[in-house]
């Protein structure tokens, strides 16, 4: 069985993500730790507690940073609903989570368990930057860290050149991409291509017919109406959910590269922005596995299928 740490800004596309993972016969999910970003911190806690108890899972959730690491919280409930969970009147309140805070929960964990666990990484990286500053050495002890954020390549969907994961935190995320931990990244550009839910695909989805698969279709409402009309897709995306598919079956990535990757922490337009070196001009050392194609198949087969069980 792999091993993974899940760190989840939890709002309607990380619930998806983490049906996925605890749904999924070869993984166990050691802990799921949270941060402020698409929604408040303990907003996102209740969030990630909920979606854990519709699994039937007893997976501890520990809450972590409640701002980024220099600047104001910039959250993303008109993108998500009030509650990030698609404002259809789910009971987001009253659970506990369990004791201790998430940045410390990663180091033991990590430290614990060196080259056994997969941290994917769904929110702000701010959580694994305090880990990481705390200690640095996980960066070397972790198996892989697969994460959603950026853009390999196209717009970003906050700024013109940046995505929102990597923007609301990009000193974190400068952290994160500088450490030497191996990463995979995968960006918003992926789950535009390969993660968008048409009508037909979300219709096709519920009517798997199982209370998980309306769920994940249910709260996606608010995303569904902004998507349309922000961003210009023909639904709503899921990047969280492909950034999970991924994680749990490699394939899923159908090409990769190897690329440096600088995050952009200044500049009136380009705050935020992950600037990917494909063509090498910088001499830099590549520090990145940048997803530039996914299988759209694969993934709605891993989706699907943790949605049945």
């Amino acid at each position: 069985m792999r091993r993974f740490l899940i760190d989840s800004d939890t709002g309607s596309d990380d619930a998806v993500a983490l049906i996925m993972a605890l749904k999924h016969p070869g993984v166990t999910v050691d802990a799921v730790t949270v941060v402020a970003g698409n929604v408040p911190l303990d907003q996102g806690v209740q969030n990630a507690l909920y979606t854990l108890e519709l699994c039937g899972s007893t997976v501890p959730v520990f809450r972590g940073a409640q701002t980024p690491l220099l600047y104001p919280l910039v959250d993303a409930q008109e993108v998500h609903g009030l509650d990030g969970m698609g404002d259809i009147g789910l009971p987001l309140s009253g659970r506990e989570p369990a004791p201790g805070h998430a940045v410390d929960v990663l180091i033991e964990k990590i430290d614990a368990s060196p080259e056994e666990l997969t941290l994917v990484a769904l929110g702000p990286l701010t959580n694994v930057a305090l880990a990481l500053l705390k200690d640095p050495s996980i960066a070397g002890k972790v198996k892989d860290c697969v994460m959603m954020g950026g853009t390999g390549r196209g717009p970003g969907n906050v700024t013109p050149v940046a995505e929102y994961n990597i923007w609301a935190d990009p000193e974190a995320a400068k952290v994160v991409f500088e450490s030497g931990m191996p990463l995979t990244m995968v960006g918003w550009d992926i789950s535009c291509e390969y993660a968008v839910f048409a009508p037909e695909d979300s219709a096709r989805l519920r009517g798997i017919g199982t209370p998980l698969a309306e769920f994940c279709v249910d709260i996606q409402r608010v995303l569904d109406a902004w998507a349309r009309e922000n961003t210009h897709l023909a639904g709503f995306d899921l990047p969280d959910p492909i950034t999970m598919a991924i994680a749990l079956d490699p394939a899923v990535a159908t090409e990769t590269r190897s690329l440096f990757v600088a995050v952009e922490t200044g500049g009136a337009w380009s705050r935020g922005q992950t600037v990917v070196d494909h063509l090498n001009v910088t001499g830099r050392e590549p520090n990145v596995e940048v997803v530039t194609s996914a299988s759209r198949e694969r993934f709605l087969e891993i989706l699907h299928a943790a949605v049945r069980r």
